[in-house]
């Protein structure tokens, strides 16, 4: 029943396609052009000095991952509609697995537990994952079976098999770094508690670490290899106050973040909280200590990721350059494992503990799974364009077609829309989102908006301290990128200079929106384009 629901809840997936509803930010405006651009690209193996040619004049092959990626291989083989669903399914139904062999091995035992087991394994399933994250949070309990296994003194090949097999699907990054952090520290505190060394256990953790090193050669190239100073060397993070990280370390407790949604506001929280005070009145500590250790954990790790941009920590990443090249926030990617073994050891102790209770854990379940499936891709972005009408093919390829030339002898950059339209699209642009390129070309790009974000300090320090969205920016627009053709706004007053756009190679513009002044910064209106399957009006300037 379960896995049919899994299916049920993908179904819009199969049966729209193309003309699906899914996530815009950090997938369609991203991800899933870069898994367009590298296998057209014909890189997927370059060497790590390597660039993608189609991309700013040259993006560096290693900032676009590794290649034995499962997701770059599924985008790779099949069209990018049915790389995703496979994607998602595989996703969700190792996420249901590992789930369910967790709690059912490890703190679950009991058969009168089995509809707590296969009812959270079903919503840890449903989450609204990040998309190109594959397996990096929601493998988490597939691997923390397995460790288990072996610490418990299993010597089982699947165990093994399950370790060498997740970093092929999932991020060392963004996920399973912090994840397996946590390990050594678990190792460590069963040493410390006197179990033994069990280096059985010791070497599984460094086993998987060894795998994940060897997946992303590429990223560990970069990190400890190359010396060319990159976007990363220019992110600053340490910039909150105190009061505004307080409010933010409760405001992630309770929602969540958007690369690690979880939806466990109401339902999960709520189960947790009645937990704890069952723990609290009957005095069960000990017997409950993990439920307990949990919820402080839940709280530390958003405490954590609030209070790594808290502005106090401005010396030390003046004093230790690492810490702002690599992003230590994300030890909250291990929040979804850590709320809903929550969750399910919340209902547990309802069920042991409360008869006035018990009764009511159907209805949590039930509710959670509602509440998951509401968050389905097609309602949430409903009124967002589908994929079709985002990446509106056929409207590209009139431009293409008006331009008549090869697109590799001419570069393009976009106003109002994300640059990765026109990269899906084969088109070279000078604009991108990626967060690692060479400072000399933001430097260089900068050049080409550099009055309009003298009009805009949020927008100067966003380019200026992050620059992960190489795009022009501009002060009438801010940082909205989806200006569809019914817009009735229109750039009356826009500041960009020519002459380092063209000294970049920019001949181009595509802009969702008119600019009133285009003559006289240089532009020149050469047609305007628009199509019934599209939802973008673009209007196609030249460089005089």
């Amino acid at each position: 029943m379960a896995l049919s629901i899994i299916l049920l809840y993908l179904s819009p997936l199969f049966l729209l396609g193309e003309n699906a509803h899914i996530r815009v930010h950090d997938n369609l405006d991203s991800n899933l052009a870069w898994y367009k651009v590298l296998d057209e690209s014909n890189m997927l193996f370059g060497s790590v000095n390597s660039t993608i040619p189609q991309i700013i004049n040259g993006l560096p092959r290693n900032a676009l991952g590794t290649e034995f990626s499962g997701i770059v291989w599924l985008h790779a083989i099949f069209p990018t509609m049915t790389a995703y669903v496979i994607s998602q399914g595989i996703t969700r139904f190792f996420a249901f697995i590992g789930m369910y062999l967790l709690l059912k091995k490890h703190y679950l035992r009991e058969p009168k537990y089995m509809l707590i087991t296969v009812g959270t394994a079903l919503a840890f399933a449903l989450t609204p994952f990040w998309p190109s994250g594959m397996l990096s949070t929601l493998g988490m309990p597939l691997a923390l079976w397995a460790f288990l296994n072996i610490r418990d003194g299993e010597s089982g090949w699947r165990n093994y098999l399950v370790l060498a097999l997740l970093p092929f699907y999932s991020s060392f990054v963004l996920g399973f770094f912090f994840f397996l952090f946590a390990l050594g520290i678990f190792w460590l505190v069963d040493v410390i508690r006197g179990k033994g060394w069990n280096w059985r256990f010791f070497t599984s953790i460094a086993f998987m670490t060894s795998v994940f090193l060897l997946v992303e050669y590429r990223l560990v190239y970069s990190f400890i290899f190359d010396d060319e100073p990159n976007t990363r060397d220019e992110y600053f993070h340490a910039r909150l106050p105190f009061w505004w990280v307080t409010r933010l370390t409760f405001k992630n407790f309770v929602l969540g973040h958007t690369h690690v949604m979880t939806v466990h506001g109401l339902f999960v929280l709520l189960v947790t909280i009645l937990a704890l005070c069952l723990v609290i009145f009957k005095k069960i500590w000990k017997q409950e200590k993990v439920f307990v250790f949990l919820f402080v954990l839940n709280f530390a790790l958003s405490a954590w990721y609030a209070f790594w941009f808290y502005k106090g920590w401005l010396p030390l990443t003046e004093r230790f350059h690492f810490l702002d090249t690599f992003n230590f926030a994300r030890f909250h990617f291990l929040r979804p494992l850590v709320i809903y073994m929550g969750f399910a050891l919340g209902l547990k102790i309802i069920l042991d503990q409360s008869q006035a209770l018990k009764s009511t854990i159907p209805y949590f379940i039930l509710g959670q799974i509602v509440i998951l499936c509401l968050f389905n891709d097609e309602i949430i972005y409903r009124k967002k364009p589908s994929v079709k009408e985002f990446y509106a093919e056929s409207l590209f390829q009139d431009i293409e077609d008006y331009i008549a030339k090869p697109l590799e002898s001419y570069r393009v950059a976009s106003i109002g829309i994300h640059p990765a339209i026109a990269q899906y699209n084969g088109f070279y642009t000078l604009d991108t989102y990626n967060n690692f390129y060479p400072l000399t070309y933001k430097y260089a790009f900068r050049e080409i908006m550099e009055k309009e974000l003298l009009k805009n300090k949020s927008l100067r320090t966003y380019y200026d301290e992050w620059g992960g969205r190489c795009y022009i920016f501009t002060d009438q627009l801010g940082k909205h990128y989806m200006f569809k053709k019914n817009s009735k706004e229109r750039l009356n007053n826009l500041q960009l200079s020519v002459k380092p756009f063209k000294e970049l190679g920019g001949e181009y513009i595509f802009s969702a929106l008119p600019i009133d002044n285009a003559k006289e910064i240089g532009l020149q209106l050469e047609r305007v384009f628009e199509s019934d399957s599209s939802v973008w009006k673009i209007h196609l300037y030249k460089a005089m």
